[in-house]
């Protein structure tokens, strides 16, 4: 066996091959039929979401009783174009040899199984045809993240897992410590004394590489993270985890209205990418999971976004006369009721959402000249409503440590993002796009826990 000699599956049923008389393939068996005469394997390989079909001619040659569903083998034979089935290439084997044997009760037997199951084997459901096409796809917007930023001359930085600072402020943060639970070193009144801890002060793990990002663009002028951050919130909804990754890109010189276009170029380049360079990934999910799925993303790309502030938002739902379960007050947050209305009845296309209430947004976002809105933009698409969050950042150090001291916050904590505004400050903005959010919407998967190979949710970190 020759891992460098194989044939990949998908090169096979794309027909990309040259020689169709001596090839070796090497993959998992999906199912097997043996007759007296013959016998039929179907093996998959990872490559694609298509299993190559294995004849075997004169079944008792071959170790046939060795496999079962769910064994590795390695096929030596050729290749046979056929007509009139969906594979045009099925392969004649002489020789077939076992690999790695599974037993006869292995879990995945062929029959559909809910994701639900799935997820408790989330060890081996990328096996399965829809987890395989899952990952997939998600190995190739991965790429076409890093591609677009790439190809417009932004830096790929890295921040840190491990962090001193909430950048949402919300407080929901893992503790990262050594110290020992059981019996923890305290200060005089009791509290735990982290400075005795491995990093001599209080850490966790990050919630957002943004802060970090600032840092850099204000050095290297257009950057973006693409990475794990992690929240402590207990939601168990279908749209939430407690590991996600986060595509953040951060601008120098750049204001709110050059980054929402910047924004809906990102958005549509993903779209674009996902039906030209995910082409089977895109028709699997559209014949296995949402029928409407191609449409959709053709629509929004071929739309031009509607540009409203928050407070035009609001009169809109007002004059509605729809029945909203929360209700439509300036100030509150819009809920997602609120911005599908917008964006499927009233608008019927994405929709920015700009200057929101800075009541309800975080300390770090350029306040207004009202002094009760931010320079904050949510992008809101059918279907979801909000699927990107971003500001353009408050430059300005007096205007800033006023905000954090009405927030409460430790300044002295954060004097190294103050620094930034202190030498040398300039106009900059950004955003943030959750990675299994965008997936979710590209595939009409419906639960986030099915677009990561191994959530993390409130009560759950097996594998």
């Amino acid at each position: 066996m020759n891992y460098f000699e194989r044939t990949k599956i998908d090169d096979i049923v794309y027909d990309n091959i040259d020689d169709y008389q001596d090839v070796l393939v090497l993959g998992w068996v999906r199912t097997k039929r043996v007759t007296k005469n013959i016998a039929f394997i179907e093996l998959n390989d990872g490559s694609t979401v298509h299993n190559l079909q294995i004849v075997a001619l004169n079944p008792d040659k071959f170790p046939l009783d060795n496999i079962n569903n769910g064994a590795s083998i390695k096929v030596r034979g050729y290749l046979e174009k056929v007509e009139g089935r969906e594979q045009s290439i099925e392969m004649k084997a002489e020789e077939i040899g076992v690999v790695g044997e599974a037993p006869s009760d292995y879990v995945l037997q062929k029959k559909r199984h809910t994701f639900e199951f799935l997820r408790e084997i989330a060890h081996l459901r990328p096996r399965t045809s829809t987890l395989g096409v899952v990952n997939r796809f998600r190995s190739k917007m991965s790429y076409a993240v890093h591609k677009f930023f790439q190809e417009r001359n932004f830096h790929y930085i890295h921040a840190p897992i491990i962090t001193t600072g909430d950048a949402e402020g919300a407080g929901e943060m893992f503790r990262v410590t050594t110290i020992d639970p059981a019996d923890p070193p305290r200060r005089n009144g009791g509290k735990i004394d982290f400075s005795r801890d491995f990093f001599g002060q209080e850490t966790g793990l990050t919630v957002s590489g943004q802060l970090q990002a600032e840092l850099l663009a204000c050095a290297l002028g257009d950057v973006y993270t693409f990475g794990p951050t992690f929240r402590a919130e207990n939601s168990n909804t279908s749209r939430h985890a407690s590991e996600f990754w986060m595509i953040e890109p951060e601008m120098a010189f750049c204001d709110l209205n050059e980054m929402n276009v910047l924004i809906e170029d990102f958005i549509k380049y993903l779209f674009q990418f996902a039906l030209e360079e995910a082409e089977e990934e895109m028709k699997f999910f559209n014949d296995k999971i949402d029928e409407d799925r191609i449409e959709v993303l053709k629509s929004i790309i071929q739309s031009d976004f509607a540009h409203v502030s928050y407070t035009e938002a609001i009169d809109i739902l007002k004059e509605s006369g729809e029945n909203f379960e929360f209700p439509v007050e300036w100030g509150a947050d819009l809920q997602s009721e609120h911005e599908r209305y917008l964006t499927e009845q009233h608008f019927k296309r994405p929709v920015m959402v700009t200057d929101y209430p800075k009541k309800i947004k975080a300390f770090y976002m350029r306040i207004n000249e009202d002094e009760k809105t931010v320079r904050a933009v949510d992008c809101l698409v059918p279907e979801v409503g909000e699927i990107i969050g971003g500001s353009q950042r408050e430059e300005r150090l007096e205007v800033l440590e006023r905000i954090m001291q009405e927030e409460n916050m430790d300044l002295e904590k954060y004097d190294w993002f103050l620094d930034i505004r202190r030498y040398g400050t300039v106009p900059h903005s950004g955003f943030g796009l959750g990675f299994e959010r965008i997936l979710m919407y590209l595939s009409g998967m419906g639960n986030i826990r099915d677009v990561i190979p191994f959530p993390r949710t409130p009560g759950n970190a097996m594998f």
